[in-house]
């Protein structure tokens, strides 16, 4: 399971730009006004052959007192006791200000460890204010550049120090892990309850490898599950339930543990942007995945609404098409006793291994001229083959001139797809590029 690093600070230090250059993405939106990180960031950070998950927080600025503001500070309370380690972004060109000692207190009082990073040193002047970060009390502080990358390295050394090496999971287990996730108030409490209600017998409860969390293993039919439950389960107290941003925050840790993600989506609402959000984490992480309507007991409906519901919720999610979808009343138990056979489904494509010959008769002889609009230069495959599961992945060598892409790793997938399913699994396809005869050139790589 990989750790979790949450960035936080008041508004307009440079939190966003941080988690851009750690994460090599443009994900978070990054405009020089304050209060623009509204939502929940996150993404995957490799260094040094490690991986952690880096979550980029919304401004803490006590002395706002609206009512978004103080959501905003409560998902950072939230990001604060769900992470591993705490990056406590400052800003070197402005040095200290009254809100940053008020964050430093609420740090303190987490008990959990941070780092004090001095951002927007980009001048020789700056450079002086970064020893007043030191009346914090702390033992070192990390001047950078996030705009520019400068301390980026040094910072990112500190970090794998400071949060546990991620345990490798046994590649091979038996029983299926299964994950509710979703915002609050979409009915998963009640959607555990009757999962476990219909499995009749609970054979233990033990406790997880997230910090209050427990793993109930049961039995349907026979078959063994481990029903994957942490903080995005159980409600937390001191936390307002108000705040639908925290739903991605709490699908972190289950997503790191589970084989296949049950996103529980509000019949009544309809598909979100958090929903999408959730659903795209698990596809990133290589989960199984199912979409699981819930509250169908309160829609006004016909025979073919459930297929019009799926049909909206894979158009607007058209790299998630191939979940599929389950529409139940966790209240009144309405097919909730389908979902563990969906469950077994999805596993099965999850865990599925495809022949060698099978793929090549399915896939030798197409260039993927089609996937470039029928590009001259396209890249030949010369070989397929599956080099693992969980979620199936595919290692694809090929000649030619063209760098394979997204375009034509799309069409490798939907190739794949039509030939094999894979229905519910992500689909992941790397490429190894040939040398050309006579070129001597090097093998090159990518990754989906």
């Amino acid at each position: 399971m990989a750790a979790i690093v949450a960035i936080v600070g008041r508004p307009n230090v440079g939190k966003s730009t941080l988690f851009n250059r750690l994460t090599r993405t443009r994900k978070a939106i990054v405009e020089r006004l304050p209060g623009v990180t509204r939502d929940v960031n996150t993404g995957e950070v490799r260094h040094r052959d490690r991986v952690f998950t880096l979550i980029d927080t919304g401004g803490f600025d006590p002395g706002k007192k609206d009512d978004l503001l103080r959501q905003v500070i409560e998902q950072g309370d939230l990001a604060i006791e769900e992470s591993d380690l705490l990056l406590l972004v400052l800003d070197a060109g402005e040095g200290i200000a009254p809100a940053d000692r008020a964050l430093v207190d609420r740090v303190r009082r987490s008990g959990k460890p941070f780092l004090l990073v001095a951002n927007k040193v980009d001048a020789p002047a700056h450079e002086t204010r970064v020893a007043d970060f030191y009346r914090f009390g702390a033992q070192e502080v990390f001047p950078v550049s996030a705009e520019h990358g400068e301390g980026i390295s040094d910072l990112l050394d500190a970090i794998l120090a400071r949060i546990p090496a991620a345990a490798p999971e046994p590649e091979e287990h038996a029983e299926a892990r299964i994950a509710v996730i979703g915002r609050p108030n979409v009915g998963k409490s009640s959607l555990v309850n009757r999962l476990l209600g219909y499995a009749r017998v609970i054979v233990s409860e033990v406790p997880g490898t997230t910090r209050d969390a427990i793993d109930t293993t049961f039995r349907h039919e026979g078959r063994p599950y481990v029903l994957v439950d942490t903080a995005g389960i159980r409600r937390k107290g001191r936390i307002s339930v108000r705040l639908e941003k925290y739903g991605v925050v709490m699908a972190l840790r289950s997503l790191d543990r589970c084989d296949v993600a049950l996103v529980v989506i509000d019949a009544t609402a309809g598909l979100t942007d958090q929903d999408a959000r959730i659903a795209a984490l698990a596809d990133e992480k290589g989960r199984a995945l199912v979409f699981v309507v819930n509250k169908w007991d309160q829609v006004e409906k016909d025979d073919r609404t459930a297929g019009r519901v799926a049909s909206a919720i894979h158009a607007q999610l058209r790299t998630l098409s191939y979940a599929p979808v389950i529409t139940v009343s966790a209240r009144t138990g309405q097919r909730v006793s389908k979902v563990i056979d969906l469950v077994d489904q999805v596993i099965a494509e999850h865990r599925r291994t495809i022949p060698p010959s099978a793929l090549h008769k399915a896939l030798q002889g197409r260039d993927g001229e089609e996937a470039a609009g029928g590009a001259r230069r396209a890249f030949r495959m010369t070989h397929v083959a599956q080099v693992r599961t969980r979620p199936p992945t595919f290692l694809v060598f090929g000649r030619g001139n063209a760098e394979p892409g997204d375009p034509l790793r799309r069409y490798f997938v939907n190739r794949i797809r039509d030939e094999f399913g894979l229905a519910g699994t992500p689909v992941r396809i790397v490429f190894r590029k040939e040398a050309g005869r006579g070129r001597g050139r090097r093998a090159r790589g990518g990754s989906a």
